[in-house]
C-alpha cells in the first residue's frame, strides 16, 4: 500500500477519534483540555497508535483508562465514518510533547526576563 495512503489514513484516523472523544463519549473522567496529536496506522490497517495529549497532569490516567475502556465503541463508530475494508485495532498513548513544548517555553521565558533584567542593571551602573 503506497505511504501516502496510509498517512491519508492515519490523519483522517485522528481526526475522526477526536470527534468521536469530543461529540459522542459520556464518560466523566473524559474531562479537561486534551488533544490528539496523532495516530500512526500500520500499513495493513489492522492497528493503530494513538497519540493523546492531556494538559492537566491529575486527569491523564483516568483519560487514558476511560479511553481503553471505550476503544471497542471508538473503534467500532470509527468503522462506520472511515469505511474501510479493515478497522484498526487502536492503542492509546500518553503524548507528552504538548506538556514539554510548555515547559521549554517557561524556561525560555525566564532566561530572556533574566537578560533583560541583567542588561537593566548594567544600564543603570553606567
Amino acid at each position: 500500500m503506497a505511504n501516502y495512503r496510509v498517512n491519508k489514513i492515519s490523519e483522517e484516523t485522528r481526526k475522526i477519534i477526536d470527534e468521536i472523544i469530543r461529540e459522542d463519549m459520556r464518560d466523566p473522567r473524559i474531562r479537561g483540555t486534551f488533544a490528539i496529536t496523532r495516530a500512526d496506522v500500520t500499513r495493513d490497517l489492522r492497528h493503530a497508535k494513538v497519540y493523546v495529549s492531556v494538559l492537566e497532569e491529575e486527569f491523564e490516567k483516568p483519560f487514558i483508562q476511560a479511553l481503553e475502556k471505550a476503544a471497542g465503541f471508538i473503534r467500532n463508530e470509527l468503522g462506520r465514518r472511515l469505511q474501510l475494508r479493515y478497522t484498526p485495532e487502536l492503542h492509546f498513548v500518553l503524548d507528552k510533547n504538548i506538556e514539554y513544548g510548555i515547559y521549554m517555553n517557561h524556561r525560555i521565558d525566564e532566561v530572556l526576563k533574566a537578560q533583560e533584567e541583567s542588561r537593566e542593571d548594567d544600564d543603570n551602573n553606567i
